[in-house]
């Protein structure tokens, strides 16, 4: 049996569980309490039982996934477990002390994958010896929900030892993912730069009073998003040609923000409560939003995603 080790009991965690768990893999997920245990068994059974709804799998299936689970509370659990995702607060001090204890309970470990959404592989491994991991520390940075994201972005660090990125390249792949090795280590690495780029020029757009939030998003729902879930950007600007391209490069990129500070509407939203979603407003009222329909919009690009290898058998160690 091919073991995976999840460290976490967040959302990512329980994610990853249900990906793994319904691909095969045996899978040991850490939580540091009971309470803990029983909501990433709460989450894990809800990520289900939706997976249910859309078809994805049957009752029959999930009960035997659920049997290529188990939930402890004690490292020595790993000690012949090789394959690590690391999903817990996005503090490289803990995540040091996870990797030591790893390293503890299993010095042969093959490695680990640090599911940070910010912080790069020699932020991770700063100070930490081969002998507790440092040279099997990489990033591999999923998105939210990660049982139905396909994306990974994949890093390594200088002291990463040769063969650890291509062993998680290859995990990845047999669980259905579609990762990308990045040449080196940035911070934000490829989605999040992208993302917050244009989140940028959104906040410019409304600063500068030439639209609200609202037109924002309308803008992005209707005009060129829903092209790039089914062509790169890159083919995109190809197909309209270069030379039309460098004309509005041109015209444009004199215009687009290139500020480095945070915009002052979000620090003045955040000081009055309005922090989002939990706070019931931020760049819009939520108070009496039917959230139950806003997830369903959430998640419906992404359902196509889920096909799982399903185990056809219980998990023999169960």
């Amino acid at each position: 049996m091919q073991k995976v080790g999840i460290i976490g009991s967040g959302m990512i965690a329980s994610s990853l569980a249900v990906l793994t768990t319904g691909n095969g893999y045996q899978t040991i997920l850490y939580a540091r309490s009971q309470k803990s245990a029983d909501r990433l068994t709460d989450v894990y059974n809800s990520h289900w039982a939706a997976l249910v709804r859309q078809g994805i799998a049957s009752e029959e299936q999930v009960d035997l996934c659920r049997t290529y689970l188990k939930i402890t509370q004690d490292y020595s659990d790993f000690s012949d477990t090789d394959m690590f995702f690391e999903a817990v607060t996005e503090d490289p001090a803990v995540k040091k002390t996870i990797y030591r204890e790893i390293a503890r309970v299993n010095p042969d470990f093959d490695f680990i994958a640090s599911c940070t959404s910010a912080l790069t592989p020699g932020m991770l491994t700063e100070g930490l010896s081969a002998e507790e991991g440092a040279d099997r520390v990489v990033v591999a940075h999923p998105f939210n929900p990660a049982h139905m994201v396909p994306y990974v972005e994949i890093c390594g660090g200088e002291q990463t030892r040769d063969g650890v990125i291509d062993r998680v390249l290859r995990l990845l792949e047999k669980l259905g993912r579609k990762p990308v090795a990045l040449k080196k280590a940035t911070p934000g690495f490829i989605g999040n730069r992208l993302q917050f780029a244009l989140f940028r020029e959104c906040m410019a757009l409304v600063e500068e009073g030439v639209c609200d939030y609202r037109d924002i998003d309308t803008a992005l729902n209707y005009s060129f998003c829903p092209r790039y879930t089914s062509i790169g950007i890159f083919e995109h600007f190809d197909a309209a040609g270069l030379d039309l391209d460098v004309r509005n490069a041109r015209l444009l990129f004199p215009f687009l923000s290139n500020r480095t500070d945070v915009p002052g509407v979000m620090i003045e939203k955040l000081n009055e409560g309005k922090g989002g979603i939990k706070d019931g407003e931020g760049f819009y009222d939520w108070r009496n939003v039917d959230m139950e329909a806003y997830r369903a919009r959430v998640n419906e690009p992404y359902w196509r995603f889920c096909r799982y290898n399903l185990p056809d058998t219980p998990c023999p160690e169960s």
